[in-house]
């Protein structure tokens, strides 16, 4: 690995002073800047960033790709407010994903967050989302709305993620792309596409092995995805989306104590190498979407068929091994009407999702990281369906309302086959009703104000909703519901400026908190066990986010988000039994809620000279956040910096770009994931101390 990163960085530098050298002088006599409008698709139709009535932010190809190693979302997603983004390099744990508060509770993937790509939802209808199938390199755009987003997606208490890939070109082309680094780093990108006709199509396919900076944190996966789309008439389309995921190894180094993190950040927990803790995935999905617009009318849709094999090895023995096959269809249809009654103008939607998950899941003990004695066997089965209508008044060109609602019904079934001498078959239906309303005022060209109410229905997973050791579905756990108010307003100077500046105030009903329900001790070294979850009472969530991209030369951007967020359990304690058989009650009401730092910062300055060289250096500081509901232990705050450079040139029909990046360059070390509530003071996950990638990729124009 060392001889393939050095022979890359090699690379890189030799041929950016050469490519460099036939880059045409820049005139700078005509250096002017004009801002193209952003559209954007929270709504679920087009309209101007400018012109929604909800927080929304946008990342553009050039931030999600250009010098990335394109290893994880958090490369990004860093740059949006309200969005906190935990990441240890544990792809078994996966990258944890918070807006304002919400995402908090995922002990694997994401959580409270709808995810779409293009079109398709990942999200499982019990709110469970698995990003494995996701390529960054190929990833043109990703839209975040944040806040409840129920009255049009449904069981999303934090918000929506949108990720459009890249379609297929008018002039067909082939790009390899390479990339090696510290920590065994090699990722290998292969990506193209063109056009035949009416017809696009675009293929890629990636692999990635990386030997993780801790001790039992390598991962090794291989993702395809296809893209082929067919424009039938000029209002009428249809596109096929394809992907599959193999991931063989994803191993899991587990939580430390702090004093074990100071000694050495590096090792694995002692019971996650003894019992080989880890997942290995394999998922293949097929789907498609279409539209069609005739007038003021438009019908779209959308259907696909996943099928899931997942096996997870966990940290102790008794059932610590669970795995399960996923067989999961969707479909949903979307009616929007913009005819002007009364020369009024407005816009009507009305649609309905339909979401089937059915997984037979067994758990087996652990026994050193090989299966033992199967102890449960079950069918877990998922129904979810959620029709829905949104309608917005145009009152003036300066004013416009909106409102709109959702119901949600999730049904869970389980049948329980092994053991046959418990009774554990079960159903639970979660069911509500989520309106919300809006309002936009643009009382200037440049200025454009908003406000809304919103709710949000957020049921608990089937692996929120296991029992910790037998068979079955507990009958304890309630949804959560939460009522966000917010207020915000757009500057957008076309010649230099984009600006956002929101506040909110989020009422929360039964959040779902985690905690581990069971140890495992080896050797007198305890651990954390299976993570199990329970409802709190009352929460309150205060904040504030601040974020903008200013031009201070056509070639130099700067872009600085600031995110505040008060968080505070407001009902909510717990019975502990004690040695002696009695109960203490432990009173949690106005601790803050653990997991959420209360600020964080991010100031990113980038530079893209007409050369095709381009380089950008960011900051991100993050507060010190407690890491229980008793606040007893907090997580340290910390800042890290990041550089990355390359340069895009073109030689006859290839385009060649070396790229080199620094991680961490202060050394900084930093807790990249928490376990919340963790037994034994096992909170913490380091995350990468210094490291170093680079890469080249070659494009060739067919």
């Amino acid at each position: 690995m060392v001889r393939l990163l050095s022979s890359t960085l090699i690379a890189a530098l030799l041929l950016a002073p050469a490519l460099y050298a036939q880059s045409p002088t820049p005139d700078a006599g005509s250096s002017t800047l004009s801002l193209s409008p952003i559209v954007v698709t929270a709504s679920r139709m087009p309209e101007l960033l400018n012109q929604s009535t909800a927080a929304v932010s946008v990342v553009d190809k050039d931030d999600v790709q250009d010098g990335r190693p394109t290893v994880s979302l958090d490369e990004p997603l860093n740059r949006v407010p309200g969005v906190f983004v935990q990441n240890s390099n544990n792809f078994a744990q996966d990258f944890r994903i918070q807006i304002r508060g919400f995402g908090t509770r995922a002990a694997f993937g994401t959580r409270e967050i709808k995810v779409l790509v293009d079109g398709l939802p990942v999200t499982s209808p019990d709110g469970q989302t698995e990003l494995d199938d996701v390529e960054l390199g190929t990833v043109r755009r990703i839209e975040v709305l944040r806040g409840p987003a129920s009255a049009l997606y449904g069981n999303a208490a934090g918000g929506v993620i949108q990720l459009f890939t890249e379609d297929g070109p008018d002039q067909p082309y082939a790009e390899a792309r390479l990339t090696g680094g510290s920590w065994g780093l090699q990722k290998y990108l292969v990506k193209g596409g063109g056009r035949s006709g009416k017809a696009r199509f675009f293929l890629s396919g990636s692999y990635l092995q990386l030997g993780g900076y801790r001790t039992h944190s390598g991962t090794v996966s291989g993702v395809a995805n296809g893209k082929l789309r067919y424009d039938f008439t000029d209002d009428t389309d249809a596109t096929l989306l394809l992907s599959a995921v193999d991931s063989p190894k994803a191993d899991d180094a587990g939580a430390l104590t702090r004093k074990e993190v100071d000694a050495n950040p590096t090792l694995a927990a002692p019971n996650n190498n003894k019992f080989d803790a880890g997942e290995a995935v394999q998922q293949g999905r097929i789907g498609g979407v279409a539209h069609h617009r005739e007038g003021a009318h438009e019908f779209s849709g959308y259907a696909y068929l996943l099928y899931r094999d997942f096996e997870n090895s966990l940290s102790f023995a008794a059932q610590g091994i669970v795995a399960f096959h996923r067989f999961g269809p969707g479909a949903g249809l979307r009616y929007s009407n913009t005819q002007s009654p009364f020369g009024l103008a407005q816009q009507l939607q009305i649609g309905v999702e339909v979401q089937y998950q059915d997984d037979a899941r067994r758990r087996f003990d652990n026994n050193n990281g090989q299966r033992a004695a199967l102890q449960v066997q079950q069918d877990e089965k998922v129904t979810g369906v959620g029709p829905y209508v949104r309608e917005t008044l145009f009152l003036r060109d300066d004013l416009e309302i909106s409102g709109g609602a959702r119901y949600d019904n999730v049904r869970f079934d389980v049948n329980v086959d092994r053991p046959s001498s418990l009774q554990g078959d079960a159903v639970r239906s979660f069911e509500a009703y989520s309106p919300t309303g809006g309002v936009r005022y643009s009382p200037l060209r440049w200025l454009s104000l908003f406000g809304n109410l919103s709710t949000a229905f957020q049921v608990p997973t089937t692996t929120e909703l296991a029992n910790a050791l037998g068979p079955g579905f507990t009958a304890d756990l309630k949804p959560q519901m939460a009522t966000s108010y917010e207020l915000g307003g757009r500057i957008e100077q076309s010649s230099w400026l984009r600006a956002e500046a929101t506040g909110f105030y989020i009422d929360v009903d039964d959040e779902i908190v985690p905690y581990e329900s069971i140890s495992s001790c080896v050797a007198g070294v305890c651990s954390g066990g299976r993570v199990s979850y329970r409802n709190a009472g009352k929460s309150r969530r205060a904040g504030a986010e601040v974020s903008w991209e200013a031009w201070l030369l056509p070639a130099l951007r700067w872009t600085s988000t600031f995110s505040y967020l008060d968080s505070e359990y407001r009902d909510y304690s717990t019975a502990t039994q004690l040695p002696d058989g009695s109960t203490k009650v432990n009173h949690f009401n106005g601790n803050s809620e653990p997991g959420i730092p209360s600020w964080r910062l991010y100031e990113e300055l980038a530079y893209r000279h007409r050369s095709g060289l381009f380089a950008a250096i960011e900051a991100i500081a993050v507060d010190r956040y407690f890491v229980d509901d008793g606040n007893t232990v907090r997580s340290p705050g910390y800042e890290l910096v990041n550089l990355r450079a390359g340069l895009e040139r073109s030689i006859g029909i290839f385009s060649v770009e070396p790229f080199i990046g620094l991680q961490n360059i202060t050394d900084t070390n930093y807790d990249g994931t928490v376990r919340l509530n963790a037994q034994f003071g096992r909170y913490f996950e380091p995350g990468p101390a210094l490291s170093i990638y680079g890469g080249l990729s070659v494009r060739a124009m067919l």
